[in-house]
């Protein structure tokens, strides 16, 4: 990896292995509400009637698990913010949830946020600014293969079919891009994250997604993965991953896979995109609501470790402001908040309210 700072931004050393968010990243980057086709709100504004619909990925996948500890710890211990968790698609139809006031807050990915931010497909008609809350975790992406000697990105042929992650998620635009620098002669098919190794044993899939979590931490559905076939880690050939850390767009990782065990195969170090997960929310979300559901999840974060591991790291204060995009403001209630914190980082601006 070059470590070097890219025009957009994005210092890359943030993601080199054992030391995510020791640079402090500042990078640029459908279900119904569950009150009422009208969405969440009560006419008064986003968030004015204090309820607050949470989204994050499929049923199947940590985030949306943190997302439900995340809401329980929220909705019991305070008494005008309820929050509840429900599954999406992903980090790109979360935009269209919140576009259509189904969602009150919901987590994107620095790729999702750079283009929101220079006004791409399919975010050029927002009626309203995306703007950050917190940090939850940042996740090393990467495809891999029940296929029998498979090694490598470029073992992907003509007609194999891959899923990397299912459409509706912003990672499958960011991995699609990352493996176009190698083949795009492969058919795109859509698999959800539990039912890739179901489908890898039954010959209906070559290649699917994998991530690991703060980049050392397997999710649950990959473990069934590899529990289910000899699962093999695909590597990008030393030449695209030269490409790929020049390219201001993807951000490179380096993985030590040595410290997990299981897999059929997996280089010593494994050499893949990653993507920093912020929860946004609407530039006219309610104040009061967002600032109360902060208050009360950053009182309680001591245990949020004990309810689900993932969440270890939000008990360090300074986390939450971690890996931000310089590009998309923070939600004036989040700004205030972390300034009466000590958290609050300089770099980032405020939306206006």
């Amino acid at each position: 990896m070059s470590g070097r700072s890219t025009g957009d931004g994005i210092d890359r050393r943030s993601f080199v292995k054992g030391s995510v968010g020791a640079a402090g990243l500042v990078g640029t980057a459908g279900l119904a509400g569950c009150f009422g086709d009208d969405g969440s709100g009560s006419g008064e504004g986003p968030g004015a009637d204090g309820e607050m619909v949470m989204t994050t990925s499929t049923q199947d996948t940590a985030a949306y698990t943190m997302s439900t500890v995340i809401a329980n710890v929220v909705n019991q211990n305070n008494d005008t913010v309820s929050v509840q968790a429900q599954p999406s698609e992903g980090t790109n139809a979360n935009i269209g949830r919140l576009s259509q006031d189904q969602s009150d807050i919901v987590y994107i990915q620095n790729w999702t946020a750079s283009k929101i931010a220079n006004g791409e497909d399919p975010f050029g008609d927002l009626d309203f600014t995306p703007v950050q809350t917190f940090h939850l975790y940042d996740l090393a992406w990467f495809l891999c293969s029940a296929n029998a000697d498979w090694q490598s990105i470029s073992d992907i042929g003509s007609g194999d079919r891959v899923s990397p992650t299912p459409s509706g998620s912003g990672t499958a635009e960011m991995l699609e891009y990352a493996l176009g620098f190698e083949t795009d002669e492969y058919e795109r098919v859509s698999i959800g994250y539990g039912e890739q190794g179901s489908a890898m044993s039954e010959g209906r899939l070559d290649a699917g997604a994998g991530t690991f979590i703060n980049l050392a931490v397997e999710p649950s559905w990959l473990q069934q993965m590899k529990s289910t076939v000899d699962l093999r880690l695909l590597q990008f050939p030393e030449n695209v991953v030269s490409e790929l850390e020049a390219d201001p767009a993807i951000i490179m990782s380096e993985v030590d896979t040595t410290e997990f065990d299981g897999y059929g195969y997996a280089p010593d170090t494994l050499n893949t995109p990653a993507l920093a997960y912020n929860f946004v929310t609407r530039d006219d979300f309610d104040y009061d609501t967002l600032y109360t559901f902060l208050e009360t999840l950053w009182d309680n974060r001591d245990g949020l470790g004990d309810e689900n591991a993932l969440l270890g790291r939000m008990e360090e204060g300074e986390f939450w402001m971690e890996n931000g995009y310089t590009t998309l403001p923070f939600h004036p209630a989040a700004a205030d908040f972390y300034q009466e914190q000590g958290v609050w980082n300089d770099d980032y601006e405020v939306a206006e309210q």
